[in-house]
């Protein structure tokens, strides 16, 4: 019985986005972000979010790879965002480490979520759920 009381305070905490009781209503499959959040434009059919910090070698890595990726595929933006800047944007999706690499859908919605550098394969093979 406890543990029921627990997952629902966690769900209710989680329904919000931001720590500052905004009001922004995270959607039930994920959190949705638009143009305001990431200071620039959701693609057309998909965004890569990469969230980075100013010493961090593998974010320099993430940033080519990412760029690579949505320079090959039509409709697909890199946004790339500094930690240390949008602490409260940090706080509400729960980074914890940079680089970390949110896949959005056309629509803003998180469908995939990574931390570290990942493979070319990799980020290609999440815009699949994107798109």
């Amino acid at each position: 019985m406890r543990r029921a009381r627990e997952c629902r305070g966690a769900a209710e905490r989680s329904a919000r986005v931001g720590g500052q009781g905004d009001g922004r209503r995270l959607d039930p499959y994920g959190p949705r972000l638009d143009a305001s959040d990431l200071d620039g434009e959701l693609g057309a059919r998909a965004t890569l979010v990469q969230f980075s910090s100013a010493f961090c070698a593998p974010c320099r890595a993430t940033r080519r790879i990412l760029a690579e990726v949505a320079g090959m595929i039509p409709g697909v933006t890199h946004v790339e965002i500094d930690a240390e800047a949008r602490l409260e944007l940090v706080r509400a999706l729960g980074v914890l480490k940079t680089p970390t690499v949110l896949v959005l859908d056309a629509g803003g919605r998180v469908v995939r979520r990574a931390v570290g550098q990942p493979r070319k394969a990799d980020v290609i093979a999440a815009l699949g759920e994107a798109v």
